[in-house]
């Protein structure tokens, strides 16, 4: 049994907390709120999640997922998760965020920077290119998932979706490829983090995010993405 440090409580944690839930894993859920107000989510995911503070719950996770965006001024629980895989669900949208220049240049990706700001953790990029809300346009009633649930299938299944991970450590890669098969899905390894643009919004595979893409199709796109000039 694991149990995973789940730090941001909106729809991308929780779609993420509830897919490990339902796999069996153990959830310690934190918010940038008081854990007392994650009562009712905790209610909601079950008996296998319960809340706390950042720094609680980073150090309860055998391993952690940040889903939250990057922010230089980011304060994190540094300590707690030392030494532990870390995975980060963010994706750099300048319009958004705002410019970073090392970014928007090319020189790193924001996933290096989240490393940056957590030296001891091994980063992995994961869970960025699916959506964790319904499909935009409602064709049948399962469009209503998640994307994480929608598009999960088998080990084997002819039509089942792969997943990028990107990351600097072998370990987060292994750690990530096993979550990506229990919850349904192939893997692509795209490492290290400084290929992570490659699977970022307004590349060739992002355009395919919605309804997903075969191992093969996505290893043929994230090949044609050009990365912006320094």
């Amino acid at each position: 049994m694991t149990t995973i440090g789940v730090l941001g409580a909106g729809q991308t944690g929780t779609t993420i907390a509830r897919a490990a839930i339902a796999r069996g894993h153990d959830v310690v859920i934190a918010s940038t709120r008081d854990p007392r107000s994650l009562a009712g989510l905790v209610d909601d995911l079950g008996p296998r999640a319960r809340a706390a503070t950042a720094g609680d719950a980073a150090e309860a996770g055998d391993f952690a997922i940040l889903a939250f965006r990057y922010t230089p001024a980011d304060v994190l629980p540094v300590e707690q998760l030392s030494g532990k895989v870390v995975l980060d669900t963010n994706n750099y949208m300048p319009w958004r965020d705002g410019i970073y220049p090392e970014v928007a240049s090319g020189r790193r990706t924001v996933h290096e920077l989240r490393q940056r700001q957590l030296p001891r953790s091994m980063i992995a990029k994961a869970f960025t290119h699916i959506q964790h809300h319904a499909r935009p346009e409602i064709r049948v009633p399962s469009d209503a998932l998640p994307g994480l649930f929608r598009l999960a299938r088998p080990a084997g299944a002819p039509d089942r979706r792969a997943l990028v991970v990107s990351s600097d450590h072998p370990e987060a890669v292994d750690l990530v490829t096993r979550l990506y098969d229990e919850l349904g899905f192939d893997t692509v390894d795209n490492s290290p983090l400084s290929e992570s643009w490659r699977s970022a919004p307004g590349t060739p595979m992002w355009r395919h995010s919605t309804d997903g893409q075969t191992r093969d199709e996505l290893i043929r796109r994230l090949a044609q993405a050009v990365r912006p000039s320094a």
